[in-house]
């Protein structure tokens, strides 16, 4: 039982990786015509082009090289790069590479054009390393297709490694009816090679349920028919199986007869190897002397290439330099004009920031000042306990800080709006909500002050303005009617539309109003502020501008209607939705 044992196991070794070999490792002369019917329209991109022609050539390390160039220049799946991985995997299988044969026939998706092929030679790597479920997953996706167009792949082959599989599951009764079809398929076609790995095939399978009857004419006609042939490795290897065969059956005679034929095969192989190895030497030296003669002449046609075009290159250098004489010439006119705007912008500006530094610096000393003072009178009355004054002490800190708050923030607005540093974004607007909005945070001033406020925009009126930077306008012309406006007074705020496309908001306050001189001030169209002309409020006329500037961006105009003693009517007009 221990010789049979080992006779099985000798008998799979010797078959297997053999007759897959001469099954899968070429490339089908269908399956290269397909190639070049379907790579045709690639073709543009040379390394391509090259791999192609190296792979249909079987030149594998070739094919590596040239994919690999392509695949630097194209990782991202496409079509292109669909087909380097088909190459390299077919070229590592073929270098018994198997892992990265594997890797690379793994990242083509199931669309591509020769998806049974891909998954073909899944399962012979599957096979080669003796993962049999695997490999038969594999074998079974691709017998689903079999009925494909312009099939690809041996049928044959497909058949015979299903069998192969089933075989090493021992999964007897399922393998022979594969391995008996792979046999007649080969009959058939007379695939000589084929069917030698074929009648092995099916000699294992029955030699394994110990069928020696069924086994051995199997074993017998694989050897007879490998005599036939010049393929050295297939007589060694049938003269061997004979010669196991034979001993387990006692006729040591014919046992020793057929391992004399399986070392004369054996010595045969051999010498082959070593001649397929100088032979590969040789090829590899004549390449590299090849490659070095076109290096060379590479070179000197460099050299020639160079020396034909210096005279055309000094020419274009000085029509070139030429060139950019005039064009910097021109443009150094054009910097200097700019320069010159740019400087006279930068005294405008300096002059703005001149005064609006004196002027700020003027009001928040007042108010800091205004603090001071207040403080000390309110250390003194707290210290002779009257607090009706305290109180009335406080509300004034309270207003002074509001005011000074009022300025900072105005300020920073301003700053945002010079520097352009302004989320800004016209959308359509409720008037009267945003009114709403920006009265709430005056209701504590209004009441402190008596004054009496009206809304009377209608809820159905919409505008087209930016949010935030209405808020902003309305805060500043809201502030300045309380700020201007006496105890008892009152400040409404309407629309009109007069006009189709605008609509005028109008702050209306009967307050202490101003003079034509200051109005017409307010509204001229200057980037330097105005002093203010009420000293005993903290104020810089910078409010006012920012509203000019902030009602222009949002596409509308900005007008006052005044009369000293009288109060003062703020226009906003706004594009209507």
């Amino acid at each position: 039982m221990y010789l049979r044992l080992r006779f099985i196991l000798t008998q799979l070794i010797i078959y297997i990786p053999v007759f897959l070999f001469s099954q899968e490792k070429l490339i089908s002369h269908q399956l290269a015509v397909q190639i070049k019917n379907q790579t045709r329209q690639l073709s543009t991109n040379t390394d391509f082009q090259k791999a192609t022609t190296f792979f249909l050539q079987e030149e594998w390390d070739s094919t590596l090289i040239y994919t690999g160039k392509v695949l630097n220049l194209h990782e991202e799946t496409t079509k292109l790069s669909n087909y380097c991985h088909f190459y390299r995997g077919f070229s590592f299988f073929n270098k018994e590479l198997y892992n990265n044969a594997e890797h690379e026939l793994l990242k083509i998706p199931d669309d591509f054009d020769f998806h049974i092929n891909v998954f073909s030679k899944l399962g012979s790597i599957a096979l080669e390393k003796s993962n049999f479920e695997k490999a038969l997953s594999y074998y079974k996706k691709v017998e689903i297709l079999f009925n494909e167009p312009n099939l690809s792949i041996k049928v044959n082959s497909i058949k015979d490694n299903i069998g192969l599989c089933y075989f090493h599951l021992q999964k007897y009764t399922l393998a022979e009816p594969y391995l008996i079809e792979s046999v007649q398929r080969y009959e058939e076609f007379k695939d000589t090679l084929e069917l030698i790995g074929s009648y092995g095939n099916l000699a294992n399978l029955y030699y394994e349920q110990y069928k020696d009857d069924a086994a051995i004419p199997y074993f017998l006609k694989a050897y007879e028919l490998a005599k036939t042939t010049n393929n050295s490795k297939a007589k060694k290897k049938t003269s061997k199986n004979m010669a196991i065969v034979e001993e387990n059956r006692k006729d040591y005679p014919k046992s020793i007869k057929y391992y004399k034929e399986h070392m004369q095969w054996k010595d045969s192989v051999n010498n082959q190897n070593k001649i397929y190895a100088v032979a590969q030497a040789e090829k590899k030296t004549a390449v590299e002397k090849k490659e070095k003669e076109v290096a060379v002449l590479k070179a000197d046609n460099k050299v020639k290439i160079a020396q034909r075009n210096t005279y055309l290159y000094s020419a274009i250098i000085l029509l070139v330099m030429f060139g950019v004489s005039l064009y910097l010439y021109r443009e150094k006119v054009k910097r200097n004009k700019i320069i010159q705007q740019q400087k006279e912008d930068l005294d405008a500006l300096n002059n703005t920031k001149d005064k609006l530094f004196s002027i700020v610096s003027h009001d928040l000393r007042s108010s800091v000042h205004a603090i001071k003072t207040s403080n000390k009178k309110l250390i003194s009355k707290l210290e002779t306990e009257k607090s009706t004054e305290v109180n009335n002490l406080l509300q004034n800190n309270s207003s002074i800080v509001n005011n000074a708050y009022t300025l900072l923030d105005n300020l920073l607005n301003w700053a945002l709006l010079q520097t352009k540093q302004t989320h800004f974004e016209i959308t359509t607007l409720g008037l009267h909500t945003i009114v709403e909005h920006v009265a709430y945070n005056y209701t504590a001033i209004l009441a402190d002050k008596e004054i009496t406020f009206k809304n009377t925009v209608s809820k159905d009126e919409n505008i087209l303005a930016d949010r935030e930077s209405l808020k902003i306008i309305l805060r500043n012309v809201l502030d300045n009617a309380i700020k201007f406006s006496n105890e008892g007074d009152a400040i409404t705020i309407y629309t009109k539309n007069d006009d189709s496309e605008f609509c005028q908001l109008i702050v209306e306050d009967t307050g202490i109003g101003m003079d034509e001189t200051t109005r017409l001030a307010l509204l001229e169209d200057t980037s330097l502020l105005a002093k203010k002309q009420h000293e005993n409020s903290i104020g810089t006329g910078l409010g006012m501008q920012l509203c000019k500037s902030m009602i222009k961006k949002n596409n509308g105009t900005f007008s006052i209607e005044s009369e000293l003693g009288k109060g003062t009517k703020i226009i906003l007009s706004l594009p209507k939705k």
